[in-house]
This record gives C-alpha cells, sequence and structure tokens, in this order.
C-alpha cells in the first residue's frame, strides 16, 4: 500500500477545550479510556510539548506489546497529537469550542511508512493485519471518545 489509512470520530463533551486538552493530553491517564492502550509514561520525566517522547503499552487479547510516540502537535486547547514508530500513525485529538461545550475529535492515520514495516514484519500477513489495525482503529475510537466524555463529565 502506498496511501494513508485515516479514520475520525468526534463527541460533543460538556467541558471548555481547556479541560478537555489537559485531559486527553495527559497521556499517563490513558488506560483510563483506551480499549487497547492500558498504560503510558513519559519518556524520562517529560510532558505534552512537541518532541516529547513516551512510552505505551498495549494489550489485546492475543497480545501484549509496548510502543514509543513522539509528540508532534501540542496547541493547548486545540489540538494533541503524536507520531507512534514514530512515522507509522499519527493519532490526534483536536478541539472546537461548541455550544453545549467542546467537539472533541480524535483521528487516526496508518502512514504508508507503517504499512511498509508491516510488510517487512508480517509478510504474507501484512494485509490481514493492516486490516485488523484498521478495524480496531473504527471501532476503537468511538469506544475512546464515549470514554474520555465520561471521565471529563465525571468531575
Amino acid at each position: 500500500m502506498t496511501e494513508s489509512l485515516t479514520f475520525a470520530d468526534s463527541i460533543l463533551v460538556a467541558a471548555d477545550p481547556a479541560t478537555v486538552y489537559a485531559t486527553v493530553s495527559d497521556v499517563t491517564r490513558t488506560g483510563e479510556w483506551s480499549p487497547i492502550c492500558r498504560e503510558c509514561w513519559w519518556d524520562e520525566g517529560d510532558g505534552p510539548r512537541i518532541g516529547a517522547w513516551f512510552t505505551g503499552r498495549n494489550v489485546t487479547s492475543d497480545r501484549e506489546w509496548q510502543t514509543r510516540s513522539q509528540v508532534i502537535v501540542a496547541d493547548e486547547g486545540r489540538a494533541f497529537g503524536w507520531s507512534v514508530g514514530p512515522g507509522r500513525v499519527h493519532w490526534t485529538y483536536s478541539m472546537q469550542e461548541a455550544e453545549g461545550g467542546t467537539l472533541l475529535t480524535e483521528s487516526w492515520e496508518f502512514l504508508p511508512e507503517g504499512q511498509a514495516f508491516f510488510g517487512e514484519k508480517y509478510q504474507d500477513q501484512a494485509a490481514e493485519q493492516i486490516a485488523e489495525r484498521t478495524s480496531a482503529a473504527r471501532s476503537g475510537i468511538p469506544e475512546t471518545l464515549k470514554a474520555i466524555k465520561k471521565v471529563i463529565e465525571a468531575r
């Protein structure tokens, strides 16, 4: 494959954009809302700034693995995003002020470099693995957004 695979979804959160940003940019809380990522930690005591690194521990029914990511967007109250690998997959949360709170959008982009990595790693099973990750994003993003909404609105 030579093109990016993408998916995004949005939800209205009854909180201001600054509150939503502060929550989603705290990667140490990711385990509270992600269906796959159980925990994240800042590498070398870093924090939510462009260039910062963090590690995530992911778990599914058939495997467990860690990824290292670098923050590529840190625009307080507007967007927070990172690159897994880096350069393989981009994840971004964007916030837009809306009537009743903040429209929170989570987007996923499986980049050509990531697909090539899967080709090398999984060879004959690469297409199946890519389809599995795409399906996980399509089902996981709406689930994640609902969980973030619940966490923030319970405050």
